[in-house]
């Protein structure tokens, strides 16, 4: 206060952190001191020295954070409504320390519902048919497939009598190839990270929590200044950040990414990159790498884990899409149809950034089918029955939990479409920056446990969500 009403001071520059948050801490700290000077803001992605002193060249007028101060505002307020009263209200009623919130309660409501669903589930029997059969000296495994299309059956005596007689004795049994589709497949990279994708695959591949990966994120950005902004919602660039690629790219590309950023660096960017979209930028682009000269050996083995998750993808984005052909082929065994599916890679394209060629998740690993023509046959050298059995839905890992939270809409029990456009509308329960805070806080609340990578809610919980108001 006492430097606020000085009177050589003449106006008031907001440098708070570059967020909602940040707006509310500095409109709180003016409103209780009661300073009423002309205000600017203060605008930055990064906190590298270039990027401050040009913030302080292109400072912003407060009219246009407005609205964001009034978006805290009506947070702020809504916490102290419904968290606060309803946390007082169940505390004082039960005798028991209950904590409820408008985020935190529905977030645990879908990891009970989920515990629930695997409670209630029992598993069933399925069969199938599984042929494989010599192509020239390469075996092609075939999958059975319905009249309808489906590639199994509850019902064992019909698939074990479907495969008694497709096997004839002592006779050869042959495939005839009915049909043989090629189609070429472009698969883009995937687009830049944003905080909650990060967290995802911070999570999926090191098993760190949302937490650990935002606090990793804080200090690459504060105490390193090798990435920006890490509460970020947008997964685009911004047109004026087209120029400092170039930059960007010389800062980053040392050590074991000499080699991926040395062809960037060496060709001209395209015209309308599919990375750029102003449309699609909020307050903050996507989390990218700074011009700031990187020291891989000052950082710790989780900040070079996260950093190079960073570095690649903003790679990955500049090169080429991966090419495939994929081969499905159609076969008749007797009467019965069967099938086999097959990709070749042909271009790595951004594919080439990621150590093993992966960086996509899930990729089956696809058999290679050798040319063949519609009306061949092919000796079947082994016809077997398979069997499985349905699973669960898998529990909540903290990555797929924030997946969840992003888009809730799949879990809301009541089909309302008036919640489900509000929910879109807001980005799901919670934003980028609270939702590490909000499963940390069901953690250190007991209500929510690890095992392994898999989360479960605790008899706590279970008790807490039976006493809260079921609107909530």
């Amino acid at each position: 206060k006492e430097l606020l009403m000085r009177k050589d001071v003449g106006q008031v520059i907001i440098a708070t952190a570059a967020g909602r948050e940040g707006e509310l801490v500095a409109r709180f700290i003016l409103l209780k001191s009661g300073c009423r000077k002309p205000l600017k803001r203060l605008w930055i992605s990064s906190v590298t020295d270039k990027a401050i002193k040009e913030g302080f060249q292109n400072l912003k007028d407060r009219k246009a954070y407005e609205n964001l101060y009034q978006a805290a505002m009506s947070r702020a307020e809504a916490d102290w409504l419904v968290g606060i009263n309803a946390t007082r209200a169940l505390t004082c009623k039960y005798n028991a320390q209950l904590s409820c919130g408008r985020v935190q309660t529905p977030t645990l409501a879908m990891i009970e519902d989920r515990e629930q669903k695997i409670r209630e589930f029992r598993p069933q029997t399925y069969y199938g048919i599984q042929a494989v059969c010599r192509v020239k000296d390469k075996s092609v495994t075939l999958t059975w497939q319905s009249e309808k299309g489906m590639a199994s059956s509850f019902d064992e005596a019909y698939i074990q009598k479907t495969a008694e007689r497709l096997q004839q004795k002592n006779e050869t049994v042959y495939a005839e190839t009915e049909q043989v589709k090629k189609a070429a497949q472009l698969v883009p990279a995937p687009a830049l990270y944003d905080l909650t994708e990060l967290q995802r695959d911070a999570n999926k591949k090191f098993q760190y929590s949302a937490k650990q990966t935002l606090n990793i994120m804080q200090r690459l950005y504060e105490t390193h200044k090798v990435l920006t902004y890490p509460r970020t919602d947008s997964r685009y660039l911004t047109k004026d950040i087209l120029g400092t690629i170039k930059e960007r790219l010389r800062a980053c590309s040392t050590g074991p990414y000499k080699a991926l950023g040395g062809p960037l660096l060496a060709k001209p960017l395209p015209d309308k990159p599919a990375f750029v979209n102003d449309a699609k930028v909020s307050d903050h682009h996507a989390i990218i790498p700074t011009e700031q000269y990187v020291d891989l050996a000052a950082m710790s083995v989780e900040e070079r884990r996260i950093y190079d998750l960073v570095v690649r993808r903003f790679f990955a984005v500049m090169y080429p899409s991966a090419r495939y052909e994929n081969v499905s082929v159609k076969m008749k065994i007797g009467s019965e149809t069967f099938t086999a599916k097959g990709k070749i890679i042909q271009d790595m394209g951004w594919k080439a950034v990621y150590e093993n060629g992966e960086g996509e998740e899930g990729e089956e690993s696809s058999q290679k089918i050798p040319p063949m023509e519609k009306g061949q046959r092919f000796p079947v050298i082994k016809l077997s029955v398979t069997k499985g059995q349905t699973k669960p839905p898998a529990a909540f890992t903290e990555a797929t939990l924030l997946s969840a939270m992003e888009n809730p809409i799949p879990f809301l029990k009541e089909n309302n479409p008036k919640e489900a456009a509000i929910l879109k509308e807001t980005g799901g329960l919670g934003t980028v920056a609270t939702r590490a805070d909000i499963i940390e806080k069901l953690f250190t609340g007991f209500l929510i446990e690890k095992k392994g990578n898999d989360l479960h809610t605790t008899a706590k919980a279970r008790q807490l969500l039976k006493l809260v108001p079921k609107d909530l």
